[in-house]
Order: structure tokens, then C-alpha cells, then sequence
């Protein structure tokens, strides 16, 4: 279990580092899963006000 939650982690790191500039590597190393869950929340929130809301459901269509 404690090596998905570091992969959580890093996936996370890696995604915050493509939307922040305001943050080193190194900074969000140090913070906990519960610290970069609620960073990574905020930026969703940024880039799509309503990507939390449910508003905006993703389906999956075959091509025929």
C-alpha cells in the first residue's frame, strides 16, 4: 500500500508541476498526500470552475 500511495504522490507532484509555476520540486516534495490533493484541487478549480460540480460528464463512444 505504501508504494501506491508515493506513486499517488509523485503523479501528483508531476501534474501541480505542469500547472504551477509558483512552486519548486523540491516544495511540493515536502508536502503530505493531503497537502498536494488539496493543491492539485485548486488547480482543477483554476483551469475548470466546474470540473468539481459534476457539471461535465465524459462519454465514451464507440466509432463505427
Amino acid at each position: 500500500m505504501r508504494k501506491g500511495l508515493e506513486e499517488r504522490r509523485k503523479e501528483l507532484i508531476y501534474k501541480l508541476m505542469i500547472h504551477t509555476v509558483n512552486k519548486t520540486v523540491e516544495q511540493l516534495m515536502k508536502l503530505t498526500l493531503k497537502e498536494l490533493e488539496t493543491e492539485y484541487k485548486k488547480v482543477q478549480n483554476e483551469c475548470h470552475p466546474h470540473s468539481d460540480a459534476g457539471s461535465i460528464q465524459w462519454i465514451h463512444t464507440k466509432r463505427h
